[in-house]
């Protein structure tokens, strides 16, 4: 590593941001011009959390960065991955850049999920890059030893998945029939996933992943029910949508938010969003104040 420094700024985050050069030991090509990086960047993987992202310098030529959510974090090797669709000249060049190269890394940024022990049946929603915070939160709930976790991944796409789906040896009852399909890597670690799409993809809900989730919910017993609690990212419109499914179950929902950004460390206030807090609205930037809120902040009536 070239260089490594703590950057000052939202009081929350003062340490905990580090700009380093990482060098990518990994970067592999999946259908729908998906790509997953892996890069050594060792600072970042120690402070990383389920939620948090990371700003990249995408090429030297292209002085804006691109955040990216964090998908997996090792610390103990020193690695982080991302999953990215290529869309702009930024990301382009991103898809671009090879084994060994060296990309700036500025993270981990932002706040992340927060699970409760007293809700340990986590209903995690991921829709198209929204996908990767939710692979890190099943990571981290699987190491967590503070409850008997039990997370349930559901993630939807209308392109193909950035892997091979296959049936799930795993049984989750309540699924409606022929939902099969899952990811394998979290079939592997023993967690279990469903997948959704309107795109005909084999062993897939047909439908929406909110309508997938809504359909779960609705098989459970209240005693049951009241252990759920749920998590999101992908689009504005699927979270809008997740919370109003929270909403009807009657459960709490936190969802992380995808936002242009500029400076990502709360600067220059280009990501802020509107939230109904109890002394009225107000504004916060998803870089430092998110990207993860309380669902009812952000789509409550």
């Amino acid at each position: 590593m070239n260089s490594a420094a703590a950057l000052p700024t939202h009081p929350a985050h003062r340490g905990s941001i580090c700009l380093e050069d990482g060098r990518v030991l990994s970067h592999e090509a999946h259908p729908g011009e998906q790509w997953i990086l892996r890069i050594e960047a060792p600072r970042c993987a120690a402070r990383a959390k389920p939620g948090s992202f990371v700003h990249l310098r995408c090429d030297d030529d292209i002085p804006m960065r691109r955040p990216l959510s964090i998908m997996r974090s090792n610390p103990e090797a020193g690695w982080i991955e991302v999953l990215y669709k290529v869309l702009g000249a930024g990301l382009a060049a991103l898809a671009r850049r090879r084994v060994g190269d060296i990309l700036s890394v500025l993270g981990p940024i932002g706040q992340g999920f927060a699970p409760q022990p007293e809700r340990p049946r986590t209903l995690l929603i991921g829709g198209g890059v929204g996908i990767p915070p939710m692979v890190f939160l099943a990571e981290t709930l699987l190491a967590d030893r503070r409850a008997s976790w039990r997370p349930l991944v559901l993630m939807g796409s209308e392109i193909p998945f950035p892997f091979r789906a296959r049936p799930s040896t795993i049984l989750v009852p309540g699924m409606p029939a022929g939902t099969i399909a899952a990811m394998p890597l979290l079939d592997a670690w023993g967690i279990p996933s469903r997948l959704a799409s309107r795109s005909g993809f084999a062993g897939c809900f047909d439908g929406f992943v909110t309508e997938l989730a809504d359909a779960w919910l609705g098989s459970l017993t209240a005693e049951a029910r009241d252990q759920v609690a749920v998590f999101a990212c992908g689009p504005t419109p699927m979270l809008a949508a997740t919370a109003a499914v929270a909403r009807r179950h009657g459960l709490p929902c936190q969802v992380s938010l995808e936002e242009f950004m500029a400076c990502a460390v709360g600067g220059c206030a280009g990501c802020v969003v509107k939230l109904r807090t109890p002394d009225g609205p107000a504004m916060k930037r998803v870089c430092v104040d998110g990207p993860v809120f309380d669902a009812e902040t952000v789509f409550g009536d």
